[in-house]
């Protein structure tokens, strides 16, 4: 017996590209000056120590606050010792989403999605998630027509992504059966592509998470396919491109912005340098159930560097 709603909005402040954006920087700026020079751990109204002038703050070596792991950079240095929920597991719900960017390789998605919700799993020192929600790469939802949110191309095109998809959601399928996500389900999927996707999983999406751009609308079509299929439908206001690679390099670049650990050029610098290519970012939210308060909330990102 359901006396619900259709359709649960869940309550937005700004968008996750800008909280995301501003998180990496806040996070990067603080770790960077952990361990600056002369540094006495007070800022001044910049964001600086106290004494601490910008020059010095760019003096920092990077392998002061990074940490590097055979090829892997992890930026800034990660303690998961510090990290974890105050209370036992039993006392939130914990939903996990999961980005793919335009530039990932979809056949490298199944090993994203493990590294990501590994991440997770020891920021939170949890075995489990309660709910894992995917965001394909070039899936888009288009409230004012349900049927625009087809992707362009061809049939064969269309039904390669829709394989590809699939592939994907076999590891999301793996990591329920383990016990390690209790709920999966999709982003930005209309009725027309639900429809094409449903028949070929075996365990079944039990959210289908939506974008309704600049309005409340979402199609009759798609609530009553929903409901037929007892697919729970949410909204979000998350972007789809959430992390583009021009960001990337702003936040890692030389600019005024920038924690300068990314030079345009490898000469005569000990800099990461190449070309970034963001890959996924994973937002997690800890809710304690019983007050359905945000105790835990956060982002990891992955960008690959080429030469």
């Amino acid at each position: 017996m359901n006396g619900g709603p259709s359709i649960i909005r869940r309550p937005t402040s700004e968008k996750s590209n800008t909280e995301l954006t501003n998180s990496l920087r806040a996070n990067f700026l603080a770790s960077k000056l952990a361990f600056a020079p002369n540094s006495n751990g007070h800022r001044n109204g910049n964001g600086l120590s106290n004494g601490l002038e910008p020059c010095e703050l760019h003096a920092t070596h990077h392998s002061r606050w990074t940490l590097r792991e055979g090829d892997t950079t992890y930026i800034p240095a990660i303690d998961f010792a510090i990290s974890g929920l105050f209370e036992e597991r039993s006392e939130y719900d914990i939903t996990v989403k999961l980005f793919f960017l335009p530039s990932t390789r979809t056949s490298e998605n199944s090993l994203h999605t493990q590294e990501a919700i590994s991440l997770v799993l020891k920021e939170l020192h949890v075995p489990s998630i309660d709910l894992l929600i995917v965001s394909f790469q070039g899936v888009s939802f288009d409230a004012d027509d349900d049927e625009d949110e087809e992707i362009e191309g061809d049939q064969n095109q269309e039904t390669e992504h829709l394989n590809d998809m699939i592939e994907t959601w076999r590891t999301l399928e793996e990591l329920h059966a383990k016990g390690v996500v209790a709920q999966i389900g999709l982003a930005e999927f209309g009725s027309e592509r639900l429809r094409k996707f449903l028949p070929r999983t075996n365990i079944r999406p039990s959210v289908d998470q939506i974008n309704v751009r600049d309005c409340c609308v979402v199609p009759k079509s798609l609530i009553l396919y929903a409901k037929q299929e007892k697919i729970e439908l949410l909204t979000h206001n998350d972007c789809t491109n959430i992390l583009p690679k021009g960001t990337v390099r702003d936040l890692l670049g030389s600019g005024d912005q920038g924690v300068h650990l990314l030079s345009a050029s490898s000469e005569g610098s000990d800099e990461l340098s190449g070309e970034v290519e963001p890959q996924w970012v994973v937002k997690y939210t800890a809710v304690v159930r019983d007050r359905g308060v945000i105790e835990n909330k956060g982002y990891f990102a992955m960008a690959e560097l080429q030469p």
